[in-house]
């Protein structure tokens, strides 16, 4: 019995087989070009696989349409990656191999992936915040095995963030909202901030500092609105280093107003070595699909 992995994201499509001990057993990347020629290629790749496939996850980029009784569920929707938007994604999977799928954000794969692993590391989470800050921002909220939103899932990358005071000039590069929390941390404000890539920029630049805040806040607000029992912070800009920067802001704005116990506990890195949460979240939800 073998598990089907999609983790789709905007530069690259990662597909993975495993077993229900979500270890993988193989895996491949694709660049992400048209719909057509990508979800093609996922397609031929599982093919050789067709007789030992029981079930695929898929965490795909979006917005996307998550409510099962809407004529677009399975779809990306208004997705500002080019070309993509009103892409049936789930639907080519179904026609093909017609297996249960599981059909979810990529942070969520990613939340769900960090749960299942706390679990499995004999950590006691009950509820999980999952963090991405990237190309975009996003987050995914994992509660008892639940994910978080009905009529449509979260969109915490475009919360508003209280403005640093070193940082006002600088407008945002979200193209819905200018400075919200995805316009002012995503990955590439460092090239609109500072004109170079954010690998090139060292930790003593006081953008980090800026940026800590803004992060700061984000989980400030997910403390307060959710009491999660951990908040987890992926993604490419994301280092133990940032994020140590991330808990100095978080305990000053928090200001011990409720307990959260070890700071560092509750704000972590993955568990899940090389970007690799969102895979075995979905290889979990591909094994909850095909078992309901």
């Amino acid at each position: 019995m073998l598990l089907g992995s999609i983790e789709a994201g905007g530069t690259k499509f990662v597909c993975a087989v495993g077993n229900k001990d979500y270890q993988v057993q193989d895996k491949v990347i694709f660049p992400t070009t048209t719909p057509e020629e990508t979800i093609g290629k996922c397609i031929d790749w599982f093919d050789k696989y067709r007789d030992e496939l029981t079930a695929i996850g898929i965490a795909s980029f979006g917005p996307i349409e998550i409510r099962q009784n809407d004529p677009k569920y399975g779809f990306i929707t208004n997705t500002p990656k080019q070309g993509w938007v009103d892409t049936d994604f789930v639907g080519p999977f179904k026609k093909h191999f017609d297996l249960p799928i599981a059909w979810t954000t990529d942070v969520n794969g990613s939340a769900y992936g960090e749960y299942v692993l706390a679990t499995l590391f004999n950590q006691r989470v009950h509820s999980l915040i999952y963090y991405t800050i990237g190309t975009g921002v996003g987050a995914g909220e994992v509660v008892d095995g639940r994910f978080i939103g009905e009529m449509g899932h979260p969109e915490v990358g475009h919360i508003k963030v209280k403005r640093h005071p070193d940082d006002l000039d600088f407008a945002g590069i979200c193209p819905f909202h200018g400075d919200c929390l995805e316009g002012l941390v995503a990955g590439p404000t460092f090239q609109a901030r500072l004109g170079i890539s954010g690998r090139e920029v060292p930790l003593t630049n006081h953008v980090w500092d800026i940026m800590a805040y803004y992060v700061a806040q984000a989980a400030l607000d997910s403390t307060l609105m959710f009491r999660p029992d951990k908040i987890v912070f992926g993604g490419g800009v994301v280092s133990e280093q940032f994020l140590k920067k991330v808990r100095r802001e978080f305990k000053k704005l928090l200001n011990n107003y409720v307990d959260v116990g070890d700071v560092e506990k509750y704000i972590t890195m993955p568990l899940a070595k090389g970007n690799g949460s969102a895979t075995i979240g979905n290889f979990a939800l591909a094994l909850k699909e095909l078992q309901e």
